[in-house]
């Protein structure tokens, strides 16, 4: 089987599967995902197929570091610091995309915002930083299933994937990232509780966001 253990010493395998255009499943810091380069058509398409998926419902992505999410999202109204505050942690940030972002158009077409997510999760950090773009990531599960947080929950899958990393039981229950959408200076809506809701706004009152 292509199950594999999710330790940095697989990391690099990894990045081949995704800089090829396939699909991998992960561990993140919430529940398990299906990742795949954010820049090829071709993946992320395939993972919509997976999913079962409607076209209109967006991707995140992922990135190693916060020091990634300008190139690809507009930042400069946020506080300073905020992101840092926040990231990394199971939380996904929605912002602008901006003009110079160098995400694909066909990523969800039509949407002037992109969800970011840096896990707190080596292994998928390292993968997204091996890939040098980013990662398109989503719940590894049909649409509408209950997300999963073991890679036996998800076994009927598998064989759609290049690569199943297991990372273990994951323990935050099966929650998903708290979604927060920071478009609008000096505010913010949450978009979906998620795991670290509480945590989330007590960090963007402290930095004078307001709802």
């Amino acid at each position: 089987s292509s199950v594999r253990p999710a330790s940095l010493d697989h990391a690099a395998e990894a990045v081949e599967a995704v800089k090829s255009g396939k699909v991998i499943a992960v561990p993140t810091d919430t529940i398990y995902g299906f990742a795949c380069d954010a820049c090829s058509v071709h993946a992320v398409n395939r993972i919509y197929e997976i999913k079962g998926r409607k076209h209109t419902a967006p991707l995140a992505i992922c990135v190693a570091d916060v020091e990634d999410i300008p190139r690809f999202a507009t930042v400069d109204h946020l506080p300073e610091g905020l992101l840092h505050s926040l990231l990394p942690g199971p939380v996904t940030v929605v912002l602008k995309r901006g003009e110079s972002s160098v995400l694909e158009k066909s990523l969800n077409p039509g949407l002037e915002s992109v969800g970011v997510r840096v896990p707190d999760c080596e292994f998928i950090r390292a993968v997204a930083r091996g890939s040098t773009g980013a990662l398109a990531l989503t719940s590894a599960n049909l649409s509408r299933q209950p997300s999963c947080v073991d890679v036996k929950e998800f076994e009927h899958l598998w064989e759609q994937c290049a690569y199943i990393y297991d990372g273990g039981v994951l323990p935050r229950g099966g929650d998903g990232s708290t979604v927060v959408d920071l478009t609008e200076l000096g505010g913010y809506k949450i978009l979906r509780p998620g795991s670290a809701e509480e945590a989330t706004i007590s960090t963007l009152n402290r930095h004078g966001l307001v709802e």
